[in-house]
């Protein structure tokens, strides 16, 4: 909103004195490109795409106030229309297709900038290519019988269709030959990682749903994944946790930080330092070489991406990223629920309708799901495999279904007896709360 107000305000100072504009366009520019240039591991390329929007932007911005204010200025009152030399339809739709062409050979440079760029880092990093080859785990490529009990929804997510939400304007360029992982702070023992150090230990492989807070009721971003690594209890314990420390705060190599509560590494969870996803070696979209999961987490406060660092630390010394912008400092997930079939906007034919979709609630796990259509009352519905309180777990209903308008509603129970509420709320500060609920037309 007030960014939107200052460009009004400077569009309107422009129209009477164009230099005022331009200059404005090319602060933001420079502001823009010294913040991208300036993250680490970023180069100076990086403030290419806002110098060349702000430039851009200021040519048209001159080019535009000149059509506009052509004829500005004192005429004989009545007189001759100024249409046809000034601000007519024509030079309107001219001036505006004009616009609208640079705006998208912009966007098309810009992004082909960044391809470039990503192009670059997966050319300076040779071994994100590579399998990960220890011997001491078999990728899991498969996922137990019974798991899955509805085709549109896979119970494991690709790493092609899992989401992706981070902070970073470009992928960091990471040199994996001189990459290493530091764990310091208040322990008894500093430690430092290479990531050959990393492959040469003891290896675990656990299924995990991760999600974002910022995921609304019903959402997509969250997946569940198979993920490699070395726990981050036995690195911990290495180094040796002084029982002062409260939080163990995580640093991207792009300067990201977070943090979440000592106990959430050594309670008993799968919390660890990833570097495998699916059977495959990290993507470097999802943080290759290395990520924090921390199963029953919010990621914006445990799962770092392209770490670098892990400090053990107090509540009152360091503020994650996202702390000081409103978000709350403690994110257990929330226990949820999502329908996914019938898809949105989906008509269906009267018959026996199958309703079906995932609930997590993780390092809890789900106990039961349940089901209300039009109001009506909650019907428990039928549960897969359990593979583990850390995953989602799919569920699905038959539904004799007969014409005409329906709203449907999904609500689900975690093992420790606790029902989702349907008080909604939004996303900030701590995760969106609310019945999953989906309109449907059966013909």
């Amino acid at each position: 909103m007030f960014i939107s107000g200052l460009a009004l305000a400077v569009g309107a100072i422009a129209r009477r004195r164009r230099v005022v504009g331009v200059i404005a366009i090319a602060i933001f520019g420079i502001i823009g490109g010294s913040i991208t240039a300036g993250r680490p591991s970023q180069s100076a390329f990086a403030a290419i795409p806002s110098i060349l929007g702000a430039t851009i932007g200021c040519w048209l911005l001159w080019k535009l106030i000149g059509i506009i204010t052509k004829n500005d200025g004192a005429t004989q009152i009545p007189g001759e229309s100024r249409a046809p030399l000034g601000w007519d339809r024509r030079r309107f739709i001219s001036a505006t297709s004009a616009a609208a062409v640079v705006s998208v050979v912009t966007t098309i440079t810009a992004r082909k900038i960044e391809n470039q760029n990503i192009a670059d880092v997966r050319a300076a990093a040779p071994d994100v290519l590579l399998p990960i080859n220890t011997g001491t785990v078999t990728p899991q490529a498969t996922f137990p019988a019974g798991a899955q009990i509805f085709s549109q929804t896979p119970f494991i997510t690709p790493n092609d269709n899992f989401y992706r939400i981070d902070t970073a304007l470009s992928l960091p360029r990471i040199n994996i030959k001189t990459w290493n992982l530091q764990i310091g702070g208040m322990v008894r023992t500093p430690l430092q990682f290479s990531y050959e150090d990393l492959l040469a230990r003891k290896m675990v492989e656990h299924t995990i749903t991760i999600c974002c807070v910022s995921n609304e009721v019903g959402g997509k971003y969250i997946g569940n994944g198979t993920w490699q690594g070395v726990l981050l209890a036995d690195l911990l314990n290495e180094a040796g946790v002084d029982p002062r420390a409260e939080q163990i705060f995580g640093t991207s190599v792009d300067g990201w930080t977070c943090g979440f509560p000592v106990s959430a590494a050594l309670d008993g969870r799968d919390a660890m330092i990833a570097i495998g996803m699916n059977g495959e070696p990290l993507p470097l979209e999802h943080g290759f070489p290395a990520r924090v999961i921390v199963p029953g987490l919010y990621g914006y406060v445990s799962a770092t991406k392209w770490l670098e660092r892990l400090d053990l630390t107090t509540w009152d010394q360091a503020e994650g990223y996202w702390v000081p912008r409103g978000w709350s400092r403690d994110a257990p997930i929330k226990t949820q629920s999502r329908i996914d079939v019938p898809r949105r906007g989906e008509d269906v034919i009267a018959s026996k309708v199958i309703i079906a979709g995932v609930a997590w609630a993780q390092h809890r796990g789900i106990e039961k799901v349940e089901v209300r259509i039009e109001q009506g009352p909650w019907r428990k519905a039928t549960l897969a495999l359990d593979v583990s309180d850390d995953t989602w777990r799919q569920w699905k209903y038959e539904w004799d279904a007969t014409p005409g308008d329906y709203t449907i509603q999904v609500r689900a129970t975690d093992k420790s007896g606790e029902t989702q509420t349907q008080e909604v709320s939004p996303p900030d500060p701590d995760g969106a709360t609310g019945y999953h609920t989906r309109s449907l037309t059966v013909l």
